[in-house]
């Protein structure tokens, strides 16, 4: 049985009570996305004080690069952390799942850094017509060049501080992984400042200064974990291909690659669609997506935050543990957006205003802002339902979710084109998130039951554990 002590990141996972639990997973990852989020509209005021609508239209053009760069590290990460999670909630009735964690640590990191390599690789050789497929044009496609360039030789160094990130949360450590991303949100800044105004680097400039202080982050976690991880180990000798490890994690992985790749279909959909209406609707874009960032990661913060405690529980077979877990995490996720929605909308307009000065744009990227809070709403309960599947090993219900996100936004927003022009393309995604929900809920009532059994075999295992250790 545990025997980690109150307070320990551990006990958050196993015993502490599931509103402590919650809080000291939630608010740490939550702040840490908004300080990202902030981040991203800091950024974006750097590259709007250039004055140049190209450079900010570059930066949203270039999104679905940096999508599919943190999928790869979610394959790796995400899968790797949710097994995680389960062995260290097993170990408390089977010491043996704890000597797997250093395979699937070793094999999550190593397999994000090399298939990274490739992807950017590939990425820099075939630069040029990937800027034409994202839809950039011939006023954007410089910069756009430049942007996207910089992100891909990076990749590899993104891919592994994505999958620390899960790996560090998959051992309940929230705490270490913000202060982790504060820390490289702020080297962030000071090299924005110096590449941008300083520099005059433009938007290379801010790829740049992503690129190294990842770098940074990938030091610090991976000196955390050498440091203070029990279980989990980085060293190669480690690396396996073994398919008790390979299943699971990609099994729960590749819906985060499936989710960000529909996503990079959907993003480019919608800026070839968008771009049809000039620069002005790709800028307001960026800038309000920006803008509903904030919000929208606190309510990701939550849904993130609690996967590593549905993990936990469900490994160790609490049954009363994990539906407390979801119980208290959706009534969290319900009052975080009823709150930040009701805030954004009323000053919709102060907000986007702060960003431009031109009408055009601030017209737009009202109306932009106004879609993506509404779909925030939808979008918080999706992701808690996903993230359940996800801590479960549920796949198939996994890769459904992520999968019909951008299954279902393509038809939309085509019609939604086509029959009410940019509204139609604007308020498409809020439109699809509404069906992927109603989608969510339907497979949540048809694997509850297949989660329950998983959950009785592991109390099972726990009593006969504690049975052996009574007669020892």
């Amino acid at each position: 049985m545990s025997t980690d002590t109150p307070t320990s990141n551990r006990w958050y996972l196993s015993t502490a009570p599931v509103l402590r639990a919650l809080v000291h997973l939630c608010i740490p990852m939550a702040a840490a996305m908004i300080v990202s989020a902030v981040y991203n509209v800091v950024n974006a005021g750097f590259i709007g004080s250039l004055h140049d609508s190209a450079l900010l239209a570059a930066v949203t053009l270039g999104a679905p690069v940096l999508a599919l760069v943190m999928a790869v590290g979610g394959v790796f990460g995400v899968g790797g952390g949710a097994l995680v999670s389960r062995l260290l909630g097993a170990a408390e009735h089977d010491p043996a799942s704890a000597q797997q964690i250093k395979h699937v640590s070793s094999f999550a990191v190593w397999g994000a850094v090399l298939t990274g390599a490739v992807v950017g690789g590939l990425g820099l050789l075939l630069l040029d017509p990937l800027v034409t497929l994202l839809g950039a044009d011939a006023t954007a496609a410089p910069a756009t060049r430049a942007f996207v360039g910089v992100m891909l030789a990076f990749v590899p160094v993104l891919t592994a501080a994505f999958c620390l990130e899960q790996l560090v949360r998959a051992e309940g450590a929230a705490r270490q992984v913000m202060t982790g991303l504060i820390l490289s949100t702020l080297l962030n800044v000071v090299l924005d400042v110096l590449f941008i105004l300083v520099l005059d680097l433009g938007v290379g400039g801010a790829a740049l200064a992503t690129g190294l202080s990842n770098l940074g982050l990938v030091g610090y976690l991976g000196l955390w974990l050498h440091r203070n991880s029990e279980h989990t180990s980085l060293a190669p000798r480690w690396f396996t291909l073994s398919p008790a490890v390979l299943r699971p994690v990609f099994g729960v992985g590749v819906s985060e690659l499936f989710q960000a790749s529909f996503l990079v279909v959907t993003a480019l959909v919608l800026n070839n669609l968008a771009s049809a209406y000039g620069d002005d609707a790709l800028a307001a874009m960026g800038v309000a997506v920006r803008i509903a960032q904030v919000p929208e990661f606190l309510v990701m913060g939550v849904t993130l935050g609690v996967l590593p405690l549905f993990a936990y529980a469900y490994g160790k077979g609490d049954r009363e543990r994990l539906r407390s877990a979801v119980r208290v995490s959706a009534l969290t996720v319900g009052g975080l957006v009823l709150v930040a929605a009701t805030g954004a909308l009323l000053l919709r307009e102060q907000l986007v205003s702060a960003f431009t000065a031109d009408r055009a744009v601030l017209a737009i990227g009202v109306t932009v802002l106004t879609a993506q809070v509404v779909a925030m709403i939808v979008n918080g309960f999706t992701g808690l339902l996903t993230s359940l599947f996800q801590a479960t090993g549920r796949a198939v219900p996994a890769i459904v979710m992520s999968t019909s996100q951008g299954v279902l936004f393509i038809p939309v927003v085509l019609l939604g084109n086509l029959w009410f022009g940019l509204p139609g393309i604007i308020w498409s995604l809020t439109v699809s998130e509404g069906m992927v929900l109603v989608l969510g809920v339907v497979l949540w009532v048809a694997y509850r039951g297949s989660i329950d059994r998983g959950l009785a075999e592991g109390s099972e295992e726990r009593a006969e554990a504690a049975l052996e250790q009574a007669e020892a």
